[in-house]
């Protein structure tokens, strides 16, 4: 079965999520593309909340969201329950957030990162598995902190 991918960006972040894509598709990957396929200024919360929400729902092993700076597309990813999005700006942050925090979205900064840095993340990321144990009860108290915040 193939890994499925959703990808979302905003229009700063469209050149690099098409050549994510197509890196994907060559990888061998299930690619869903949300957006936004041109340059037109978008709000970066219309694209990235579908993206996340289709991580969250299981639409989606995981997720891909591209801004200008990686920032924002975080913190809106991060609103949904289920998500744990890691902003990633090197390999490091790639590989401890899916060990340590299993992290099932990440976002990039298209004005931060080019395509060489974040394909290399990007392949780190998905290559590396949750090492589970005393992180796992780490992830746990997260999901907690997302339940008793929903029930508010």
């Amino acid at each position: 079965m193939k890994t499925k991918i959703v990808l979302a960006s905003d229009h700063a972040g469209v050149q690099l999520k098409e050549q994510l894509v197509r890196f994907l598709k060559n990888s061998g990957y299930e690619v869903s593309d949300l957006g936004p396929m041109n340059e037109d200024s978008v709000d970066y919360p219309d694209t990235i909340a579908p993206a996340a929400r289709a991580v969250a729902l299981g639409e989606a092993d995981r997720g891909v969201i591209i801004c200008g700076s990686g920032i924002g597309a975080s913190i809106v990813a991060n609103k949904i329950r289920g998500v744990r999005c890691v902003l990633c700006q090197d390999i490091y942050d790639a590989e401890y957030s899916r060990l340590h925090n299993d992290a099932n979205v990440i976002s990039f900064g298209a004005r931060k990162l080019g395509i060489e840095k974040v394909t290399e993340c990007l392949i780190k990321w998905l290559s590396t598995p949750f090492e589970g144990g005393r992180h796992a009860a780490r992830v746990a108290k997260i999901t907690a902190i997302e339940d008793e915040e929903a029930a508010k």
